[in-house]
């Protein structure tokens, strides 16, 4: 097996579960599903394509720094004559009365990720090689949040050591010096254990299917050489980290 580590970071994230209609959710930490999105569009995949050959990756989260929950108010179609408002099923049109649709999206301001995943040795330089020339923009769960450079770290035949010993925290050590790491399927040295349905079947516009799976939340000690901090220290260490410095 091999590996690949990424760092998923910018000004907003959002990591849909459960979405639907006019309340967009986001998990705490990337799904696996807005991941294998991410890989999709920089193959140029389109919807309805066949996803099963990511099956086969296996990713662990460290959440560097858990970002701050905002919620950010849509209204679509309203102030509209009634031949200019929102399509209906029936193929007319809302009334102006009830144009107004209300959307609540909920995102992660400020957070950073850095995720480990391993698969296939051939599999893995693909998609190191796609990720470095993507054919469409990647983005962190939605189009409107563009990844903060560099997305892709390093490949390496070992990414849980690198997410443990290796790759800088964008933080001051504090408290007992741990991070969470999410890791799929069920582990006894857990804190929390959930399911989530989150493993993508079919992206197709009308026939999204989803498959569930296990994840646990685990604190991991970092050493405490890691924690740069923010501003140039966390900046200059983790581009000397990409460069190929332990």
């Amino acid at each position: 097996m091999s590996g690949l580590v990424l760092r998923l970071a910018g000004p907003l994230q959002s990591w849909g579960e459960h979405s639907a209609f006019a309340e967009r959710d986001t998990q705490r930490f990337p799904t696996r599903s807005g991941l294998i999105g991410l890989f999709a569009g920089a193959y140029g995949m389109r919807r309805g394509a066949d996803l099963s050959g990511f099956d086969q990756l296996t990713f662990t989260i460290r959440i560097d720094r858990p970002g701050i929950p905002v919620a950010d108010f849509h209204t679509v179609g309203g102030g509209r004559a009634r031949q200019h408002t929102v399509p209906t099923a029936d193929g007319g049109r809302r009334s102006v009365e009830t144009a107004t649709i209300v959307t609540r999206r909920h995102y992660l301001a400020d957070a950073v990720f850095t995720v480990g995943l391993t698969g296939p040795p051939d599999l893995i330089t693909e998609l190191a090689e796609r990720l470095n020339r993507p054919r469409w923009q990647p983005y962190l769960g939605r189009r409107s949040c563009p990844p903060d450079p560099p997305l892709l770290l390093r490949q390496t035949p070992d990414p849980f050591t690198e997410l443990t010993q290796r790759v800088p925290v964008p933080r001051r050590f504090a408290g007992d010096g741990s991070l969470d790491f999410v890791r799929e399927g069920a582990d006894s040295q857990a804190t929390s254990v959930t399911e989530l349905m989150d493993v993508p079947v079919s992206f197709a516009r009308l026939e999204r299917r989803y498959r569930h799976r296990t994840v646990s939340i685990i604190p991991i000690a970092i050493p405490e050489p890691l924690w740069v901090g923010r501003g140039h220290r966390y900046q200059d260490a983790l581009f000397a980290y990409v460069g190929g410095t332990p």
